[in-house]
Formats: C-alpha cells, structure tokens, sequence
C-alpha cells in the first residue's frame, strides 16, 4: 500500500514510518521544514513539503500538496499541536480545523482509510471511572487539547465519508526511545518539583511507542468504518511501578520523592488551574486539575475491542522496552 503520512519526522511518526517500511509499504510523508524533509528521507520515506496550517483557510486556495493524496491508499493522521495548557481556540486552529480539512480532502481523493490517532485523555476529566471502553461516555475532559481531540472525533464522525473508512486509536501515556517528556520529568526530579498523590499507587495505563504504531499498521486494513479503540500496552500498574523504572532510565531516583494526599492535591489543583486561567498565564501551574486525574485517579482503558477488531497484541512489554531505553 502507499501511505500518507503526517507528523512522520516526530516522535510517533518516525516509528510509525520505520515500521511501514519494514513492512513494505511506500510512505509519503508531509513535512514542513528543512530538517523534517532530510529525516523524513533519511528513514527511506518520500518527503512531500507542505504545512497542515496551510488547511481550513477560507481565504486561500488549497495547497499543491494536497494532491499528492490521490496516491494514497490510506492517510494515517498522526501529527498535533500536543501542551498540556492553552486555550481551546488555540487547539481548535492548530488542531481540529487541519485535521477535518485534511480528511475532507481525503475523502475528495478517494483515499480508501483514514486513521487518526486521537487521544485517550478524551475521557480524562468529568469521567471518573476506573475502567473505560469504546462505550463508556467520555464526559468532559479537563484540558483544552483532550476537548479539542474529542470535537475533531465528532467532527469526523459527522462529515461526509465517501468511499473513505474512518478508524480512530486512542493512546493513553505514549512512552519509548525519543520521548520529549521523559527529559522534563527527569528535571523535574532534579529540582525538587515532582512529587507523587497517594504515594504513587493509584493505577495508570500507558503505550510503548512500537505498540502503538502496530496498531495503526492493524488498523490500515483491520477494523470496522468509524470504528473507535482505545490502545495500550495492556499492563496496567501504579504510577510509581511505572515511573520508577522509566525515570531511572535517565538516572532519576525517586526512591526518596514526597507525597501529597489526594484530599489535599485536588483542592490545590483546582485553585492553581482556575487562577492560572484567569489570569491567563502563558504556562501551567505546578499542580494542574489534569495532573490530579492522571495521577491521583485510578484510570484503566479496556482494549478488548482491539483486540478483537484489529487483531491488535501488544508485542513490546515494559521490560524489553525499558531495556532498550537503559542501553540508548
């Protein structure tokens, strides 16, 4: 097949691009600067130069690029604008607008799928329970980036389809070799700003980047038209089982780290992020509403869908993964 791909110099997509190749697929992938289009190339892909905030602009013709999807087999949408703060209309104008543009024009092409990875903090905020699935209510999530992800899913749902099947992933924590975070929690550890809720032991879920992208290879060909699944590695633990380990792959020890009650972290949360935004700080606050859910709440994503639908199996576990981490 021939896929095109967005955001293949990132994180995501350059293993998403390494293992297309690997399974002989041709990949076309967008890429909006210099250094991009060298990676791109580099990783054996065709690097197609163009920018996702050249869509949705009423007042300009579609861009040149755009054609190139009537090559496509499939486009797999991987790239976003991705903070943990900001204002909606920033995620709406470098997130939602691009994306339901980007899939209209799919759908124009006569693209056969479309995959786009979403996010499984669309249901992180109001929605409180402990295990989620594909049928669970999302609720409302408590950042801009997680609302705007879960409108783009309803947007796409809605639009005109065609011929063009439309399967959506949502990844929890997305952890692996090249992680951007990982570096900022471990100087975070470093200066004495991370802290674990309840000592670290309610229960998180999270993805091994090369379990993710087998997942969207699964859902180039598997998976039912508006089909919707959540992905993870399938091994939930405590925040503190899987930080621990993935931390001191950078040398953080957080064997002596502080905790904060949940009854005392929530409250705090909850006035530092209402503040922060009306005052309309530029950046986050220490402890953030977000923050809480995700470590102060037990969060578990049933995959059974996936694995039925997608034929999806999880094949890198935390120990291979963090192996390879410990020796990069």
């Amino acid at each position: 097949m021939k896929i095109f791909v967005t955001g293949g110099s990132g994180f995501v997509g350059s293993a998403l691009v390494r293992r297309l190749l690997v399974e002989g697929h041709q990949v076309l992938a967008l890429a909006r600067s210099g250094s991009s289009i060298q990676r791109v190339r580099a990783a054996g892909a065709e690097p197609v130069p163009g920018d996702l905030a050249e869509l949705g602009r009423d007042d300009s013709p579609a861009p040149e690029w755009l054609a190139r999807l009537r090559e496509a087999d499939a486009v797999v949408h991987v790239a976003a604008h991705m903070e943990f703060w900001g204002p909606d209309a920033l995620f709406e104008r470098a997130n939602q607008v691009p994306t339901v543009a980007l899939h209209a024009a799919a759908v124009a092409a006569g693209v056969r799928r479309f995959v786009l990875v979403s996010a499984a903090s669309v249901s992180t905020g109001s929605q409180r329970r402990p295990v989620v699935d594909e049928s669970t209510p999302e609720g409302r999530p408590n950042i801009a980036y997680s609302r705007v992800k879960l409108a783009t899913e309803r947007a796409l749902l809605r639009a005109p389809a065609g011929n063009t099947e439309l399967v959506v992933l949502r990844p929890p924590f997305i952890w692996g070799p090249g992680m951007a975070a990982l570096e900022d929690m471990a100087e975070a550890v470093a200066a004495g700003r991370f802290a674990w809720i309840d000592r670290g032991t309610h229960t998180i879920d999270f993805v091994h980047v090369e379990n993710l992208v087998g997942a969207v290879v699964r859902a180039l060909t598997q998976g039912r038209h508006q089909g919707i699944y959540y992905v993870t590695d399938g091994t939930p633990m405590s925040v503190r089982d899987f930080l621990t380990p993935l931390l001191a792959t950078r040398g953080a020890d957080l064997s002596s780290i502080r905790s904060v009650p949940l009854a005392v972290a929530a409250p705090m949360a909850a006035v530092m992020d209402r503040t922060a935004r009306l005052l309309r700080r530029s950046s986050a606050p220490p402890l953030t509403n977000w923050l809480v859910s995700f470590a102060g709440r037990d969060r578990t994503y049933d995959i059974t869908a996936a694995r039925t639908e997608l034929g999806y199996e999880p094949g890198t576990t935390l120990e291979k993964g963090l192996a390879e981490m410990a020796g990069a």
